[in-house]
């Protein structure tokens, strides 16, 4: 008895959930493009308040360097101890929760990190932070 021998289908490839996909896609950013241009071209008087608040999050953190001659430095100016708790005071009234990193050379005087430390503390910033390299550890030797 001869078999019957049927062609093998070929393996076909549907596009239909693919373009249906495609399409919601670019209806999507379609309509999300309408919303951004309509809300621009309002022409709003917004409500005014005494004193605005900022909804984001607060700023960098201040960078206080101390160089090896025991000087402060704050944005890449050299400050004495006045000024620098004078800009400290001003960014704490900025933002509450103002933070400060105090990055000092290891050969500085503890007593002057302590100081520039202490006038920090005493403007009303609260996070202090000290920057630290973790050491190296010597190569095992045979």
């Amino acid at each position: 008895m001869p078999l019957k021998m049927e062609p093998l289908e070929e393996p076909q490839l549907n596009l239909t959930p693919m373009i249906d996909i495609v399409l919601l896609l670019v209806i999507f950013f379609m309509v999300g493009t309408q919303f951004t241009e309509a809300e621009s071209s309002m022409q709003i008087d917004l409500p005014q308040v005494p004193q605005a608040t900022a909804l984001t999050g607060g700023p960098d953190e201040l960078t206080i360097e101390i160089t090896r001659e025991g000087t402060a430095v704050l944005d890449g100016e050299p400050v004495d101890d006045t000024e620098l708790a004078a800009r400290m005071q001003a960014a704490a009234e900025r933002f509450a929760g103002q933070a400060v990193i105090v990055r000092g050379d290891r050969s500085i005087d503890l007593q002057r990190a302590v100081t520039v430390m202490n006038l920090v503390e005493r403007s009303g910033i609260r996070a202090i932070q000290l920057a630290l390299q973790p050491q190296q550890a010597p190569p095992n030797g045979p």
